[in-house]
């Protein structure tokens, strides 16, 4: 019989999140009936995540705990006063008793810190997720100072791609304890055409009209602004394409970026079409992607625009060069680069051969290197790194049914 890890993983989220996505696909994958390769146990994973007493009393659970239960995995929420309420650190002693799991994993700063100050990372096997840091405002300088502290204790600390993990060993985790494990992909089902004409009326885009868009959160690391720099500098000096950017989310630079567009006089250039749940009808309409981050680490976005089939022109920032190559698989061109950018656009956008070109070798590539199943073999694998006698006992069972 095929033996099982029990893995306790504790994440802040209220939203389904980048990382909570990779998380919940992790889990279903890892549990499936099918191995994951000669070797490997299944995984069974209960989600601990916070919730602010008052938030939702007496109410639905938030969209994270209603997708991680939806996908049947068992969910334990503990209720907080306020953001670092080191009240709840009982409660999650509580539950790790009630759980008994074989690994401990911790997603964002409030679990890295609370796994710590705990004392639950001496006694469990201690898996670190690590999302990159940021620096946008002096509260989220004193949380990566928290992960400064807490991480490297983790037995392990699993991090998005190479320049991460370089950046944790200089702040002081042993490198022989990272693993760099970029984020996975599932080719998006097409999505019904009524829907793609349906969201291209709502945004008001004529029918011959060629569609740029990005997607992301609009907070200053992610580049609009300098987006809307290039598309003032497509018009001027690019090729005759008639063009929208569509930007497809919400955040704190909404208003900045507005006003460059303004200042610039690209606004009517430019849809803000706000935050979808549903990204497959956007990516379906878009005959290119535009990423013109500053810092990335393996953002979900590229991995989702390559399997859509979207032709993508990005920075050469953190994990991307890693995930694409330049000519072969997209356009990558430096950060804080407008005019290359703009560049890129153009050749996306006029010249249909090459984007087919490259839009076909990216989908190949991400299928074949970024599948949930090579990321969860691969995350399993680490797991067994840390209770090597569940591989062991994987490994007697084996033997044991082919005797």
């Amino acid at each position: 019989m095929r033996q099982t890890v029990k893995l306790l993983a504790v994440i802040e989220a209220t939203t389904v999140t980048g990382p909570a996505k990779n998380l919940l696909a992790f889990c279903r994958r890892a549990r499936a009936d099918e191995p994951l390769g000669e070797g490997l146990p299944r995984v069974e994973t209960t989600v601990v995540t916070f919730e602010r007493a008052g938030a939702n009393d007496n109410a639905a659970p938030n969209d994270f705990v209603k997708a991680a239960r939806d996908a049947g995995l068992e969910t334990e929420v503990l209720r907080e006063r306020f953001r670092f309420d080191t009240r709840v650190v009982g409660e999650l002693r509580r539950v790790v008793e009630r759980r008994a799991p074989d690994v401990l994993q911790t997603h964002m700063v409030k679990s890295h810190f609370f796994a710590k100050l705990s004392g639950l990372g001496k006694r469990l096997p201690w898996v670190a997720y690590h999302h990159g840091y940021t620096t946008t405002d002096l509260k989220m300088r004193a949380y990566n100072q928290l992960n400064r502290w807490s991480l490297p204790s983790a037995a392990r600390v699993v991090t998005v791609c190479g320049p991460f993990a370089e950046q944790l060993a200089r702040t002081g985790v042993d490198s022989k304890r990272i693993r760099v494990l970029h984020n996975s992909v599932v080719a998006p089902a097409p999505p019904p055409a009524e829907e793609v004409l349906a969201v291209r009326a709502r945004l008001g885009l004529k029918e011959d009209e060629k569609v740029l868009l990005a997607v992301g959160r609009l907070s200053r690391e992610k580049g609009h602004a300098d987006l809307v720099r290039a598309v003032a500098r497509l018009r001027e000096t690019g090729p005759d394409v008639d063009f929208k950017l569509v930007i497809l989310g919400e955040g704190p630079e909404r208003a900045a970026v507005e006003e460059e567009a303004r200042r610039l006089g690209v606004f009517e250039r430019i849809v803000f079409a706000g935050h979808a749940s549903d990204v497959r009808p956007f990516y379906a309409l878009a005959d290119a992607l535009a990423l013109p981050s500053h810092s990335e680490g393996s953002p979900n976005v590229l991995l989702e625009a390559m399997a859509a089939g979207v032709p993508v022109a990005a920075t050469r920032v953190g994990g991307v060069p890693e995930i694409a190559s330049n000519e072969e698989t997209a356009l990558l061109v430096p950060a804080h680069a407008p005019d290359a950018l703009a560049e890129a656009f153009g050749r996306l956008l006029s010249d249909a051969q090459t984007a087919r070109a490259l839009a076909a070798r990216a989908r190949e590539h991400v299928l074949a290197h970024f599948s949930p199943e090579a990321y969860a073999r691969a995350l399993v694998g680490i797991y067994g790194e840390l209770v090597p006698d569940a591989l062991a006992r994987v490994e007697t069972s084996a033997h044991a049914v082919g005797s």
